[in-house]
């Protein structure tokens, strides 16, 4: 089993920054590729950035790029997203996710933090 706890969400203004955390316990963190994903109210979950094991390779979705940066930190167990030029469409729970296989499906999740960006 592999825990994992968000933090860093609040409600910032258009424009602005936010930082967030996932820290991992239990298994062995850099065994997993980790994954930040977001759910919107009345929508469905959806992928936002993906690091694997060793950090060297990043996926984003397409609208984030160039202003989200996924990061980890073995030696800590934790797993960053810093999100500048925030805007409005942005606003959503974000989760973290480990990935242990090379598929699709991540095996864990945290309990979500929410990010609320105003106009």
């Amino acid at each position: 089993q592999v825990q994992l706890v968000e933090s860093g969400g609040g409600l910032v203004q258009a424009g602005g920054s936010l930082r967030l955390s996932c820290a991992a316990s239990g298994r062995t963190f850099s065994n997993y590729a980790m994954g930040w994903f977001r759910q919107a109210p009345g929508k469905e979950r959806e992928f936002v950035a993906r690091i694997n094991r060793s950090g060297g390779s990043i996926t984003y979705k397409g609208s984030v790029k160039g202003r989200f940066a996924i990061s980890r930190d073995n030696a800590k167990n934790t797993v960053y997203l810093q999100m500048n030029s925030l805007k409005p469409e942005d606003t959503a729970v974000y989760y973290c996710a480990a990935q242990l296989g090379v598929g699709p499906t991540y095996d864990y999740w945290g309990q979500g933090t929410q990010v609320t960006v105003s106009s």
